[in-house]
C-alpha cells in the first residue's frame, strides 16, 4: 500500500509503498476514503522539517531539553547517534480520515466490514491507503453524510472539546482569534450553542467566510472593528469566552484575550500560540485560563486509546470518541456545515505536490482533502434516480372563466415576480392567499386584490372553486405543500425548487399516481423568455453535439439570509440551480444522463460550484455558478456552440447568433424579461383550457433530479450517473 511520509532531518516528503498493517484485536482494518490535511498542525510540521539544525532546535526547546537529558545520562555520542538515527527516519502525517471498515479485529462487534467510519489519531489515522485503527479511535459515520465531510471528525473534535473547554451558556458571547480550520469550525459549534461569535483574523477571506458560517463580526486583530463588535454585543462588559485558535509566535492574541475579556472570563488555549500571559492584566480579571488537549478525554492515554477501555459515561460524558460520533451527527443534521471549508480535493497520488504547493503558498487553503481511488466507497458509481412517471391520468377539467387562484405563501419572490403580472391579467381572478403570518396575508390582499385571506391552508385546498394553487413558500415546504395540493385536485405551480431530496422528489411523483393529477409546473421562466427564444429560433436545427456554457455571477447572500440555512433549507444551489440545469436542458432538447461537480473556493472566501453536465447525444453542459464575481459584472450569461454556429446570451438584455449572417438583437429598452410573464400566461391557460402543462412532467422530475445530483456529487467528488427507472 501507500503512504505519505516525511524525514524530518531532510525534510523530504514522499509516498513509499510499505506493508499493509495488520488487523490486531480490539480494532478495524479501514480502507481510506478520504482523508484531511490539518493545515496547521501538519503544515507547521512540514515547515519545520525543512529548517537548518539550529532551527529546529529553536522551534522544538522542549525536544532540545530531552536530548540535554539523554547527554547527561548516555554522553553525548549515544545521544548523538541516537538523535540522527531518530531524525534520519520516515514518519507518518495525518490524524483524520474517512474509510471503509475492510477487515475487523477479535472483539468488535459494533461495526462490520463495509462500514463507514470516520477515524482519528496521529498513529492510527495516517495519509495511507490502509490504517489499523483501535476501537475508541472510530466511529460510525450517519447515513447520508457525504466520506469527504466525515473525514472532518478528528478536527472536529478538537474544536468541539475546546468549545467544552469554554463551558458556553445560551445567550453569551465569544471571541474566537484564529479562523483557520480550527477557528472556522469553533464558530459553527458556538453558533449551534446559541452563542453570538466575533471573529478575529489578519486574512479578510477568513472573517468574510465566519460570516457567512454564523459569526455576527470579524475583523483584523489591530482593527477597532473589532473591539466595537464586542463592545456593542456586550453592553461595553467584554466577552465571556475567549478561544484561542491562532499559531504563531506572537503574544497578541493572549493580549487582545485579556482585553476584550469581562471580568472573571475564561480563555481556552486550542492552538499553539505563544502564551507570555500579562501578569497584571489577567490578575486584575481573574481570568480562567484553561487548556483544550486535543480531540478530549482519553487522549495520550494508551489504556483508552489503544487496549479500548472506555471511561463510564457517568464520570466523563464527552470522551474522545464521543466528540467525535456527536460532531458527526452535527454535520449529518446540517448543524455545522464544512463543505465551504473545502478549498481543494486532490488525488492521494499528488500528496507531495499538495504539500508543496500549501508550503510555498502557491495553494491558499483552509482545508485540503486526500481522495483515494479503489476504496470500497468507489466501488459503485454514484448515481441519483430519475423515477419514471408512472401515472394514470384523470381527464383535465377546464376552468371556468376567471381562472381562481389560490397564493400559498406572499414573500419577495411572490409580491415582485408573479402578482405583479398576475393582478391584471384578464380572465384571473385571485382568490385566497395562505400565509402563516396574518399581517403579511392581509398585506398581500391589499397590494393585490385577493378576495380573501387566511393562515388556514387546509379549507383552500378544500374548496372545490379554486382552480390552481401558487406555491411560493421556503424551499424546505415545497415538495409537501405541492404534494397536499395535488392530492387535493389542484393544478400546482410551484417554484423552484421541486424537491430537495430524491425522497421528497418520489413523494411528490407518489401523489401524482395516487390522484391521477400531474398539473404541475415548476417556475423555470428562462425557457420562456422571449429573447432567448427568439435567438433559439435563429440559431435553428443543430445535427451534432453541443458545447453550452452558463457563467451565473450569483454573488454573496447579506449575512442573516434565509438562503444560508442550509440544515433545513438546502444549499443555495439546490435552491436556484434548477433555472440553468433548466434552460441548458431546453436548448439542447434533451435531459442530461450524467453530471460531475466540483466546488472551488475563490480569493475572498466564496465558494464557487462547476458543474457538467452530459447529454446522450455526447452534448455538454457547464453551469459555473459562482458567489466571488465582481458585483458589476451581468448575472447570467450563455454561449451555446455547434455545427459552426454560436448563440451568445447576454444577460437577458442583448442576445446574437453567429451562422452564415450574424444576428445581433437590439438592446431591450425596459427591465430584463427573463420569462415570468410568459411562463405565466402559458400556465394560466392550460388550467383554462385542460390543455398540457406547458413543461412535460417528466422534464420537471429531470431537471430535479439532475440538480440534486450536483449536490451529491460536490459530496462524493466524483461523477455521479442519473439512473432512470425503467
Amino acid at each position: 500500500m501507500k503512504q505519505v511520509v516525511q524525514n524530518y532531518k531532510s525534510g523530504e516528503l514522499a509516498v513509499l509503498d510499505v506493508p499493509v498493517p495488520g488487523c490486531k484485536p480490539g480494532g478495524v482494518l479501514v480502507r481510506s476514503a478520504y482523508s484531511l490535511i490539518s493545515t496547521g498542525t501538519e503544515l507547521m510540521k512540514v515547515s519545520e522539517a525543512g529548517m537548518s539544525m539550529l532551527g529546529k532546535a529553536r522551534s522544538r526547546p522542549d525536544q532540545v531539553a530531552k536530548v540535554m537529558q539523554s547527554v547527561a545520562t548516555n554522553g553525548v555520542p549515544a545521544t548523538y547517534r541516537k538523535v540522527m538515527g531518530k531524525l534520519d527516519s520516515y514518519t507518518p502525517l495525518g490524524y483524520s480520515l474517512c474509510g471503509v471498515v475492510e477487515q475487523v479485529g477479535t472483539g468488535i462487534d459494533e461495526v462490520k466490514v463495509g462500514d463507514l467510519v470516520a477515524c482519528a489519531g496521529n498513529e492510527h489515522a495516517l495519509h495511507a491507503e490502509l490504517n489499523w485503527v483501535p476501537r475508541n479511535l472510530y466511529a460510525r459515520v450517519p447515513d447520508g453524510l457525504a466520506p469527504r465531510h466525515a473525514a472532518f471528525g478528528t478536527v472536529g473534535s478538537i474544536a468541539m472539546q475546546g468549545v467544552r473547554r469554554g463551558e458556553p451558556q445560551l445567550g453569551d458571547v465569544a471571541l474566537v482569534i484564529g479562523l483557520g480550520l480550527i477557528g472556522q469550525l469553533v464558530v459553527q459549534l458556538l453558533g449551534a450553542s446559541g452563542v453570538r461569535v466575533v471573529g478575529v483574523d489578519p486574512d479578510p477571506a477568513r472573517c468574510e467566510l465566519a460570516e457567512r458560517l454564523g459569526a455576527a463580526a470579524c475583523g483584523d486583530p489591530a482593527s477597532t472593528a473589532v473591539e466595537a463588535a464586542v463592545a456593542e454585543l456586550t453592553g461595553g462588559h467584554g466577552v465571556d469566552q475567549v478561544y484561542l485558535a491562532a499559531g504563531g509566535g506572537s503574544n497578541q492574541p493572549v493580549e487582545l484575550a485579556a482585553r476584550l475579556c469581562r471580568d472573571r472570563g475564561r480563555v481556552v488555549d486550542i492552538g499553539k500560540c505563544r502564551l507570555d500571559l500579562p501578569w497584571n492584566a489577567y490578575y486584575e480579571k481573574e481570568l480562567d485560563v484553561r487548556f483544550s488537549r486535543s480531540y478530549g478525554p482519553g487522549r495520550y492515554d494508551p489504556e483508552y486509546e489503544l487496549e479500548g477501555r472506555d471511561y463510564p459515561i457517568g464520570y466523563v460524558r464527552w470522551t474522545e470518541r464521543r466528540n467525535l460520533a456527536c460532531f458527526l451527527d452535527l454535520v449529518a443534521r446540517g448543524r455545522v456545515d464544512v463543505e465551504p471549508l473545502v478549498s481543494h480535493v486532490a488525488d492521494f497520488d499528488d500528496a507531495v505536490e499538495t504539500y508543496q504547493r500549501l508550503k510555498d503558498g502557491d495553494l491558499k487553503a483552509v482545508a485540503v482533502l486526500f481522495r483515494y481511488s479503489g476504496h470500497a466507497a468507489e466501488a459503485e458509481a454514484p448515481a441519483v434516480a430519475v423515477p419514471a412517471v408512472n401515472v394514470k391520468r384523470s381527464p383535465a377539467r377546464a376552468a371556468r372563466t376567471p381562472v381562481r387562484l389560490a397564493f400559498v405563501g406572499a414573500g419577495n419572490y411572490a409580491t415582485s415576480m408573479l402578482l405583479p403580472h398576475l393582478a391584471q391579467r384578464d380572465g384571473v381572478e385571485l382568490s385566497t392567499v395562505v400565509t402563516t403570518t396574518a399581517l403579511s396575508a392581509a398585506n398581500a390582499q391589499r397590494k393585490f386584490g385577493f378576495a380573501e385571506a387566511t393562515t388556514d391552508l387546509d379549507a383552500v385546498l378544500g374548496d372545490k372553486s379554486v382552480d390552481a394553487v401558487f406555491v411560493v413558500t421556503r424551499h424546505s415546504s415545497h415538495a409537501e405543500l405541492t404534494r397536499r395540493a395535488l392530492l387535493a385536485g389542484k393544478a400546482v405551480f410551484v417554484e423552484k425548487p421541486l424537491a430537495l431530496t430524491e425522497d421528497e422528489l418520489a413523494g411528490v411523483l407518489a401523489a401524482v399516481e395516487e390522484s391521477g393529477n400531474d398539473r404541475l409546473q415548476v417556475g423555470f421562466n428562462r425557457r420562456f423568455a422571449p429573447l432567448l427564444n427568439e435567438a433559439r429560433k435563429r440559431f435553428g436545427a443543430r445535427s451534432g453535439p453541443a458545447s453550452l456554457r452558463y457563467l451565473v455571477n450569483a454573488g454573496r447572500l447579506q449575512h442573516g439570509s434565509w438562503y444560508l440555512q442550509q440544515g433545513t433549507e438546502g444549499s443555495r444551489f439546490a435552491g436556484e440551480g434548477g433555472h440553468f440545469v433548466d434552460t441548458a436542458s431546453w436548448l439542447l432538447a434533451a435531459d442530461p444522463v450524467s453530471v460531475y461537480a466540483v466546488a472551488t473556493s475563490g480569493n475572498e472566501g466564496g465558494s464557487d460550484i462547476q458543474a457538467v453536465l452530459r447529454y446522450p447525444d455526447e452534448s455538454t453542459a457547464t453551469i459555473s455558478y459562482v458567489t466571488t464575481g465582481a458585483p458589476g459584472f451581468p448575472k447570467e450569461t450563455l454561449d451555446l456552440v455547434a455545427d459552426g454556429k454560436v448563440l451568445r446570451l447576454d444577460d437577458f438584455v442583448r442576445a446574437s447568433v453567429y451562422t452564415g449572417k450574424r444576428w445581433v438583437s437590439s438592446r431591450l429598452p425596459k427591465a430584463r424579461d427573463k420569462g415570468q410573464s410568459a411562463e405565466l400566461a402559458a400556465f394560466i391557460k392550460a388550467v383554462r383550457t385542460g390543455e398540457p402543462m406547458p413543461v412535460p412532467l417528466e422534464s420537471l422530475v429531470a431537471t430535479t433530479a439532475a440538480t440534486l445530483a450536483v449536490q451529491a456529487g460536490l459530496a462524493g467528488g466524483a461523477p455521479v450517473t442519473l439512473a432512470r427507472a425503467r
